[in-house]
């Protein structure tokens, strides 16, 4: 050991490498920790991962010093559900933020559905450890519960002590030069009922003028105010979207409404950096939550037509330099070597997003399917990255099966706190994995529900090293011989739009991680052995489960007004505080 290490650095390596896996016993060192959380980037958009068109040198270079995991699994194809598994370390059928219905996602910043207020996340761990927590960027995990100022699901009263970034989630809507996409055809249908209505009362009216008609002008004025009705009950919500939905907030104040989409980039990044510096003297948990890479792909100039792959090219480069940013960050304030710095995505790329001919969505590499999709390893795979130099090996590679849900424990067991006693954790504490301690995952089971349908579950048999994976319902493509639901665009999670398959589709992703070949039992030895193995672990995790209340049931997720953030009088709800703040150089 250098001279020069002082006695603390000596107790901090002897904490960290000696101390029993597993342990929840208190640390003498808190690192810091940053977390940092793409939207719907695919597996294979990085260049770590594979990709040789898109360049991301920062996250590359990030994977050089650390560790990169290969099987890095999300416990859910969607960002509400997903994010609500990362923050509570369970499968969002435990907490409620799952769906029986076809809105699987919190679908207004006016609804009363989120993240329950008796969820313990990692922050508010972090949090009552001393830490200072902030998040920046996407929280998609419900606002209020029963008035406009109760913050029941704010990041504030989940452990967060600063947040900045939007409540909701980016959408085409919050651009006006895009196409709608929130309830495109529901609204469709919708406007199409209001103009026959208005043109039945037009032309009553004419009749009754020119006398062809003897309907009484009491009639046509009733027939004319339910029109009217009719139109301002749907038009009062989905008219207005960019000023309901599309807002940016810091900690409880909105700052802007709608928010200017062109400066967000610049925003997000800036308070990311201004955080770090803030409390650079520790310890701290950041967590940035990228609006990148969703649609409608909001690009600065400085990466238009800069990439080889259109605009979502542009939009992955321009998400990469972000991550670079906030590295220089960490590094020039000398907290290299006592942060903790992960990267992933919620969920895998989106398959279906299209503009004409161009592919707006990402690509998932070698991996089936894309977000939304319940059990492919297209919709579920994503990058998993961590770095923390002196303690966590550089350049290494781990193909074990490791969950986002992972994360809870392990910043958890970092930080000298224990998980909740009283309820399931379904995360595992990763540092021995990490480490090299171990050499196997700790988890032998894990389950893919697509809302709350179980779609497919994967089993690591460590004795032989095969990793089988059933599906036991999978959706249907459009057109067949493609791999997403083009003609839906998004993939369904039960009715007419999926297969049930008995027996179930049966795959070792040892040897065909593409999910390619299905196992027959006529060709496959340990076909039935492994259907009921797998059948029972199914069973087992179900008497795991309690009834919740389902934050994502159709009243919960609906717009109520008497729910809507506004930063005026209700409904004058539109301001910029943040003016020209946003520096163009960050």
């Amino acid at each position: 050991i250098p001279l020069k290490m002082t006695s603390l650095t000596i107790l901090l390596v002897l904490c960290l490498f000696l101390w029993p896996p597993g342990s929840h016993a208190s640390v003498s060192y808190k690192p810091n920790i940053v977390l940092i959380l793409a939207d719907d980037l695919g597996i294979g958009d990085v260049g770590c991962y594979g990709n040789d068109t898109i360049r991301t040198p920062n996250i590359d270079h990030l994977a050089k010093e650390g560790v990169k995991l290969t099987q890095h699994i999300a416990a859910a194809p969607l960002c509400t559900p997903s994010r609500a598994a990362f923050l509570t370390g369970r499968y969002p059928i435990r907490s409620g933020m799952d769906a029986t219905n076809d809105y699987r996602v919190i679908q207004w910043a006016g609804a009363s559905g989120g993240l329950p207020p008796n969820e313990t996340t990692f922050a508010k761990i972090l949090q009552q450890q001393g830490y200072i927590t902030g998040l920046i960027g996407k929280w998609h995990q419900g606002v209020n519960c029963e008035s406009r100022n109760d913050y029941c699901h704010h990041p504030l009263n989940h452990g967060f002590d600063y947040f900045y970034g939007m409540p909701f989630s980016l959408m085409n809507d919050c651009q006006i030069t895009q196409p709608p996409e929130k309830d495109r055809v529901l609204r469709t249908k919708l406007w199409l009922y209001s103009q026959t209505i208005g043109l039945a009362v037009l032309t009553l009216a004419i009749a009754r003028l020119t006398g062809l008609v003897s309907v009484t002008w009491k009639i046509i004025t009733c027939f004319a105010w339910f029109g009217f009705l009719f139109f301002a009950s749907w038009f009062s919500s989905y008219g207005f979207i960019r000023y309901w939905d599309c807002i940016m907030m810091r900690n409880h104040e909105i700052t802007e409404q709608p928010m200017v989409v062109e400066r967000t980039t610049s925003l997000i990044l800036r308070e990311a950096v201004s955080f770090i510096e803030r409390n650079k003297h520790g310890p701290f948990l950041l967590f940035v939550s990228f609006l990148h890479v969703h649609t409608p792909l909001i690009t600065t100039e400085l990466f238009l037509g800069k990439s080889r792959y259109g605009l979502y090219g542009d939009n992955v480069e321009e998400m990469d330099w972000m991550v670079g940013r906030i590295l220089d960050a960490i590094d020039k304030k000398g907290l290299k070597n006592t942060t903790l710095t992960y990267f992933s995505s919620d969920h895998g790329g989106f398959l279906e997003a299209q503009g004409g001919k161009a592919q707006l969505g990402g690509w998932n590499g070698i991996y089936k399917g894309g977000k939304g999709m319940g059990g492919w390893e297209g919709g579920i795979r994503v990058p998993g990255i961590f770095r923390w130099p002196g303690v966590l090996p550089a350049d290494t590679v781990i193909d074990e099966p490791t969950s986002l849900m992972d994360i809870y424990p392990t910043v958890a067991y970092l930080a000298g706190g224990i998980v909740p006693q009283d309820r399931v954790i379904d995360g595992r504490n990763l540092m021995p994995l990490l480490q090299g301690s171990i050499q196997h995952s700790e988890h032998e089971f894990l389950f893919h529900y697509c809302g709350m349908y179980l779609h497919a579950v994967r089993w690591h048999q460590k004795d032989s090293g095969a990793l089988w994976k059933v599906h036991y319902v999978t959706p249907i493509f459009q057109p067949e011989d493609a791999r997403a639901c083009y003609g839906r665009g998004i993939c369904p999670c039960f009715g007419e739009g999926v297969t049930h398959h008995d027996p179930p589709l049966l795959f070792d992703l040892s040897r065909d991680p593409s999910e390619a070949k299905p196992l027959l039992p006529a060709t496959e030895p340990l076909f039935d052995t492994v259907i009921s193995r797998i059948e029972r672990a199914v069973q087992e995790h179900r008497q795991t489960l309690t009834p919740v209340p389902q934050q994502l049931s159709l009243y919960n997720i609906m717009w109520k007004p008497w729910l809507q953030p506004c930063c005026g009088t209700f409904p004058f709800c539109w301001c910029d505080k943040e003016g020209d703040s946003a520096h163009p150089a960050l």
